[in-house]
């Protein structure tokens, strides 16, 4: 007979007391019981490794100096042109301000060639709007994204002033040059002409995971860019030549909008920002001063007393733009549902 027995028989048997209760039985002393080992969650680390390996890989970078590229638009691009503003209801001469605040890309807002495109349509369309002023506190963007915004401000008909804020550098100073008069305060960061070209080479990071990657392609090179191995010779001398043709391209642009020659310009394209103080005497901008100089500048361009000013801006968000994005991943809320049931219920999600 067991320990835990010969306790439970010894008291039953106590002899009773006379008129005192029947003696109930004691329960069982308690004993430890071990909580089942914690599922190990090594695998949601290994996992987010692994994707973003091949998050990086599928990016590609590809953009001009100070090229950094945010992954995600905003939600204004849709219908730019067809909500109302007040500069649709201007009964008398205003000028018009643009902010080019950001990221140079493709996402429609007014740092996007659509975006840009559709307030100066505005002000093109709008009698009242005598003139444009740019405000731009950008770092750069897309190559491609600012050559076609220097194009959209060098064909504008009406005079545009640009007036410089804490940044005007890389693709956003390649669209400022394209304007009447480029405004700057002292300490602004200005100029950056250059180009480059990022290629991540992943190879030695996935060799420490344990990933191997094949890529099967048409040609040798076709798979230079995905990071999965390091440039040959060829393709790194490949990719240098295609930097150099878009950085004349960007070299010639600015000395067309400056009055400079290409020689000029060359001179001053080392990739660094210069100071408002340097740019205004090396011929990248024209003069120090404040937004609202600009504005005047802006207006006596245009042949106005006005500083009356209205802002041209797309819209930032719309709740059909919300609905039409949600409604465009590929990743419903039921799924999403269902994969968070069962990471609870298999014990790796954390509370």
């Amino acid at each position: 007979m067991s320990q835990d027995s010969n306790w439970q028989q010894q008291v039953w048997q106590q002899p009773a007391q006379p008129g005192a209760p029947a003696p109930q039985p004691q329960p069982y002393p308690p004993y430890y019981q071990p909580q089942p080992p914690k599922k190990s969650r090594g695998w949601i680390v290994a996992l987010v490794a692994v994707l973003c390996v091949f998050g990086v890989i599928a990016l590609g970078m590809w953009s001009c100096t100070s090229a950094v590229s945010s992954s995600f638009g905003t939600l204004g691009s849709l219908g730019a042109s067809s909500y109302a503003s007040d500069a649709d209801y201007l009964t008398s001469d205003a000028i018009g301000v643009i902010d080019v605040d950001g990221t140079i890309q493709y996402d429609g807002t007014t740092c996007s060639p659509e975006g840009l495109k559709a307030q100066l349509d505005r002000a093109e369309q709008n009698n009242h709007i005598k003139a444009v002023v740019l405000r731009v506190n950008s770092g750069g963007g897309t190559a491609t994204a600012g050559e076609e915004m220097a194009d959209y401000v060098r064909g504008f008909s009406k005079p545009v002033v640009v007036s410089s804020a804490s940044m005007n550098a890389s693709a956003a100073y390649e669209i400022s040059s394209q304007a009447d008069y480029i405004y700057t305060a002292k300490t602004t960061a200005i100029g950056a002409i250059g180009t480059a070209l990022q290629i991540t080479d992943l190879s030695g990071l996935m060799e420490k995971l344990g990933i191997s990657i094949e890529n099967v392609t048409s040609s040798d090179s076709k798979d230079s860019s995905y990071g999965t191995r390091p440039l040959t010779d060829e393709e790194r001398a490949y990719y240098q030549n295609m930097v150099n043709q878009i950085n004349e391209t960007f070299i010639q642009t600015v000395a067309e909008g400056r009055g400079m020659s290409t020689d000029e310009v060359r001179a001053l394209a080392t990739g660094m920002t210069f100071t408002g103080m340097e740019a205004v005497e090396n011929g990248l901008a024209d003069e120090i001063g404040t937004k609202e100089d600009a504005v005047a500048k802006a207006a006596a361009l245009a042949g106005v007393s006005t500083t009356k000013t209205v802002s041209l801006q797309n819209p930032t968000s719309s709740l059909n733009d919300l609905l039409s994005l949600m409604s465009s991943s590929r990743v419903s809320a039921d799924d999403l549902s269902q994969a968070l049931k069962e990471l609870e219920n298999d014990g790796s999600l954390a509370r």
